[in-house]
């Protein structure tokens, strides 16, 4: 059964943590808003449209930075209870530091799982909502690159054509088994090709070997063609590399399409990853920013303790990115690149629930 003082300490902590959430929810639309008024300012387009979209992405932002809020909001509620003088109070009724911690400990990795499985889709929703709406006023649509259970799909216009690509495999720089129907503005179909193999390493693909017909023509037969492409190789590698926008049930999906056609798994895994580690990530930020704070002296000025949090957690941040990025660019396994800067985080974890314990 929760004893009184328990629900009290979680009741403080989840208040604490909400209310830095909203603050960063609102610092996250007020930097936002002003690069969405700026991309509009030649677009006519409502006034409200540059708020809505800035509504739409910020709980994407919001995700992104949890780490600083569960870090910052641990730290403020240590400083609440060393200035209220509850942490002796506790000692007094027999709850260690090291329980004290196992209980914010606990509500954390429960608020993570919520905010994986809740807040995650929610907001990866919103943010397919906001790239759909922006894309309209970017110039993108006039080529879309899609990868589904029936291959790669391109849609790419070129001065008066629009080409219509689907290619059921992908190695490298080559796209193979590839169908392109060619259209005018007017989407009446003017030319067929079927290729082998397009080598797609520049902006001028070439088709190696394949057929070529017109409208009531027959087929005839094509060496080393080359037009052009609003794609490369590079372009079409980093298909999808917003995938924020797409939910935890969308990212299975788009995997196993990728794996059907070939296509690199490496971002989508550390992507899956990441989501999978992200309860572990925020429950020992919890577990860091108790450490510190319970190490730290206590006649040190709050806006030391801020401050601190402030470096190490941003510290904290960069090495995950940096592992992550090594990872994507495969000169580190997939796992490691995500796992590792976790794994030593929780050795100075534990280093500093040792040093509490013998307190």
């Amino acid at each position: 059964m929760i004893k009184i003082y328990q629900l009290y300490l979680i009741k403080s902590y989840w208040m604490i943590l909400f209310f830095v959430s909203l603050i960063f929810f609102s610092l996250s639309i007020i930097l936002n808003i002003f690069e969405e008024v700026s991309f509009f300012k030649d677009i006519d387009v409502n006034s409200l449209f540059p708020i809505l979209l800035t509504l739409l992405t910020a709980p994407t932002i919001v995700y992104e930075t949890f780490p600083f809020i569960f870090f910052i909001s641990t730290q403020f509620l240590f400083i609440r209870l060393m200035d209220k003088e509850e942490l002796d109070i506790f000692k007094k009724i027999s709850l260690s530091n090291i329980k004290l911690i196992g209980i914010l400990s606990i509500s954390s990795f429960i608020i993570s799982i919520i905010l994986v499985t809740i807040f995650y889709n929610l907001a990866s929703n919103l943010r397919f909502m906001y790239l759909e709406m922006k894309n309209k006023y970017s110039g993108d649509n006039k080529y879309l690159a899609v990868v589904t259970e029936n291959g790669l799909w391109i849609k790419d216009e070129i001065g008066d054509y629009i080409n219509i690509i689907n290619a059921e495999k992908i190695d490298g720089k080559i796209l193979k088994d590839v169908t392109i129907n060619q259209f005018s503005k007017e989407y009446e179909n003017l030319a067929n090709f079927v290729a082998d193999e397009i080598n797609i390493q520049n902006k001028e693909w070439i088709i190696k070997k394949g057929s070529f017909s017109k409208l009531n023509q027959g087929l005839k037969s094509i060496e080393n063609v080359s037009f052009q492409s609003n794609f490369n190789a590079e372009q079409i590698n980093k298909l999808f590399s917003d995938l924020s926008s797409l939910n935890i049930l969308e990212l299975n999906k788009l995997k196993k399409d990728y794996s059907n056609l070939g296509y690199s798994l490496t971002n989508i895994n550390i992507h899956i990853q990441k989501l999978i580690a992200y309860p572990i990530y925020l429950t020992v930020m919890t577990i860091f920013a108790s450490v510190i704070m319970l190490n730290i002296k206590r006649n040190k000025s709050k806006l030391f303790h801020i401050v601190l949090g402030v470096l190490l957690s941003v510290l904290i941040y960069y090495v995950n990115y940096f592992s992550s990025l090594l990872g994507q660019n495969e000169r580190m396994p997939e796992n490691m690149s995500i796992w590792l800067p976790l794994i030593i985080i929780s050795l100075f974890c534990t280093i500093g629930l040792v040093r509490i314990n013998e307190k």
